[in-house]
């Protein structure tokens, strides 16, 4: 039960406040008074010195800088850094731990396994509420899942993502083939997630119920803005412009902040997903 934010350029470096403007970003970050059980961010970027041994031939390498807390970002003094830090791909995860998940760092996002980064806003239970980390009988492939460093539903939603990659589905496929493997044990669990490679960023809307669930409603309620949990599963995404203010790139996010249609932010539909590039801006919608 969190919050999302991904973005991907023209493959050159914009920060997250370049990308939303500062009061965005401060209404995003501000999100975690409600999602305070910890934050993450993975950057890409490009390494100004190469970890190469002398005589070597050098050779273009993306490096990603990756963060996680147990502590809420609106308390972090380091999500500021972060915010002003130039990338050509993030993402950004605010945590509110589902079904009493343990706050741990292991249990933080993004997660980082293989080159590709992952965050997940979802509760892969059944209609008992029994989150799929208790079900002994779901078969999982436990060295893709140890490779994820977590011990969550969203760290096994990842494991069969990294399987299906194994097997040699592409990137935006993976995440596909895991949503349908999975629903058939948890039809009804929210599936929305973003991952990011060093060419990618696949942001996908998949929810089992597209109706906030009464218990988010009550935990926003608790805050004095139950209003802001209608659209809680809904994402929305925006071009990204250049500095000439040109289109060249894409912008995803969970609701929570303004994101008005008014400044070109559309609706990503359930069951669709945006593919794009962080090396040409380039990106398509397509549904699983």
């Amino acid at each position: 039960m969190c919050r999302l934010l991904g973005y991907a350029t023209s493959g050159f470096n914009l920060s997250l406040n370049d990308v939303l403007g500062m009061h965005e970003v401060t209404d995003f970050r501000d999100l975690s008074e409600i999602h305070n059980d910890g934050w993450g961010v993975a950057l890409l970027s490009n390494p100004t010195e190469l970890p190469f041994a002398a005589g070597e031939v050098r050779k273009p390498e993306t490096g990603t800088k990756l963060y996680k807390s147990t502590l809420a970002a609106r308390h972090d003094p380091i999500f500021r850094d972060f915010a002003d830090g130039p990338a050509r791909g993030g993402l950004w995860h605010l945590r509110l731990a589902s079904s009493n998940l343990p706050l741990i760092l292991e249990n933080q996002q993004p997660f980082f396994a293989n080159g590709l980064s992952f965050i997940h806003n979802g509760d892969i239970s059944d209609d008992r509420g029994i989150n799929i980390v208790l079900n002994r009988a779901y078969p999982i492939n436990q060295g893709a899942f140890l490779s994820t460093g977590g011990r969550s539903d969203s760290a096994i939603f990842f494991s069969v993502i990294l399987e299906y990659i194994a097997f040699g589905f592409a990137l935006d496929e993976a995440v596909a083939q895991a949503v349908r493997q999975l629903r058939q044990a948890y039809p009804k669990s929210s599936y929305n997630c973003m991952i990011q490679s060093q060419d990618q960023l696949v942001a996908l809307c998949a929810a089992g119920r597209e109706k906030t669930s009464p218990r988010i409603v009550e935990i926003y309620d608790e805050y004095g803005k139950g209003e802001k949990a209608h659209d809680y599963r809904v994402m929305r995404y925006r071009d990204v412009q250049d500095r000439d203010g040109k289109p060249s790139g894409v912008v995803v996010a969970s609701s929570g902040f303004e994101q008005n249609e008014s400044d070109g932010w559309k609706v990503l539909k359930n069951d669709q997903m945006i593919v794009a590039s962080n090396r040409t801006g380039e990106y398509h919608v397509r549904s699983i």
